[in-house]
């Protein structure tokens, strides 16, 4: 633990709740860290990922990176995979129960996780653990008792529920135990700190009142900031968009290939850049606020920040000479003018139920165009080819298939639409 030693609980501190959200509570973790610290014994640091789809995308490296500060300071953290929990199905931040997960679906997609994590985690701090471990010797008694330790009315506070409920629609019992089993799973490994997203808090802080239950000193709860996906952009002086996800098609894996994962980041707004560098560059905060001064204020072109961001984030799943290359061949097809259309970069969007998509929303959702209005302008101009034919009709459609999508001479992408 000699990294562990030389930094100060305060200084700890500081550097893991950077951008978090929410803390549960910033004097608790401050009092772990100096037991920690006095008695040179590592705090156990528990995450959870549900092995819902196969790949992790850049959104997920948000916790990951924060796990990261834990281990640069000697601290051992729990990869925990989720495979019991994922066979119930976690309903946060939706309106609708999540469908639940086979055993074989949740046994291959865990194993693509665990390929996957030691990008970014140091695999000789990191413990990968599995919670049917324990939730599979629970047992019928075992579930009826832990069920005993919550009230349906406190249950009933998470806002999805609370929504749910109020009008009028379906909550299956089964969805009441996820919260609980993801709790236990904090008893069970004795969680000094436990890490989320912010449509997570209810669930992790069940965990605090489920250890005190059980004897046990409550973890402190941190959540943080929510990637946005690449088709987020500017209305009205704010940022809007959803989440990355890849069920909705705006994400980035980060075990893409490299000329996919350069090829998105460039593809994505300027205002949105910034936040990505802010969550997800290495650079400290003095090295982004020069390079946003020396862009906004300096006439530098956002597109030499926007290669910097996609060359730092390529490399740092891909390699340095990946990264090299994918930005030499960025280069060749867009500044030189010459284009192929295979190197184009991917992406999937889903059509929701809906037969078609107008093809002017799918321009201003992939970032093609700046919004529909323009879109339709770009069509009407004879600007936009779908498989290399021109479409001048602003009423167009597309329906589920794969389609090269082309505006003007240099910009492109390969498109997805899924049912």
């Amino acid at each position: 633990m000699s990294s562990f030693v030389q930094a100060t609980p305060e200084e700890q501190l500081f550097e893991t709740t950077r951008a978090s959200v929410d803390l549960h509570s910033k004097e608790e973790l401050l009092e772990k860290f100096k037991r920690s610290f006095a008695e040179k014994k590592p705090l156990t640091i528990k995450v959870g990922f549900d092995p819902s789809r196969p790949d992790l995308h850049l959104g997920h490296t948000l916790l990951l990176m924060r796990m990261r500060r834990f281990q640069q300071f000697g601290h051992k953290v729990v990869f925990l995979i989720g495979d019991f929990t994922a066979m119930i199905g976690d309903p946060s931040g939706k309106n609708l129960a999540r469908p639940a997960l086979s055993r074989d679906e949740v046994t291959a997609n865990a194993e693509t996780y665990k390929q996957q994590v030691f990008k970014i985690l140091d695999p000789e701090t990191t413990e990968v653990r599995f919670n049917s471990e324990w939730l599979d010797a629970l047992g019928t008694e075992g579930m009826v008792r832990l069920a005993s330790h919550y009230s349906v009315a406190r249950m009933l506070e998470r806002d999805d529920f609370k929504q749910r409920f109020r009008e009028g629609r379906t909550i299956a019992l089964h969805e009441f135990l996820y919260p609980l089993l993801q709790a236990y799973d904090s008893v069970v490994l004795k969680a000094d700190v436990e890490l989320g997203s912010t449509d997570q808090i209810f669930n992790l802080l069940v965990g605090r009142h489920l250890m005190r239950d059980y004897g046990l000193a409550p973890q402190v709860v941190m959540t943080g900031q929510i990637l946005e996906g690449v088709d987020a952009r500017m209305e009205e002086g704010r940022l809007v968009g959803e989440k990355m996800s890849k069920s909705l098609g705006n994400y980035i894996g980060i075990d893409e290939p490299p000329e996919q994962i350069f090829g998105k980041l460039m593809s994505i707004s300027d205002e949105l850049m910034w936040r990505y560098f802010e969550l997800l560059s290495s650079k400290s905060a003095q090295e982004l606020a020069a390079l946003k001064q020396a862009t906004q204020s300096e006439g530098k072109n956002p597109k030499d920040a926007k290669i910097e961001l996609a060359f730092e984030i390529t490399q740092r799943f891909c390699g340095q000479k990946a990264a090299q290359t994918a930005a030499e061949n960025f280069e060749r097809r867009f500044a030189r003018k010459e284009v192929s259309c295979e190197n184009f970069p991917c992406l999937e969007l889903h059509l929701k139920g809906a037969p078609k998509l107008p093809l002017a929303k799918i321009l201003a959702q992939t970032q093609l165009a700046d919004s529909a209005s323009q879109a339709r302008r770009l069509l009407e101009q004879g600007g936009v080819r779908v498989n290399q034919s021109k479409v001048s009709d602003t009423k167009a459609e597309l329906e589920a298939g794969e389609y090269l999508l082309q505006v003007g001479k240099l910009k492109g992408l390969q498109l997805k639409l899924l049912p």
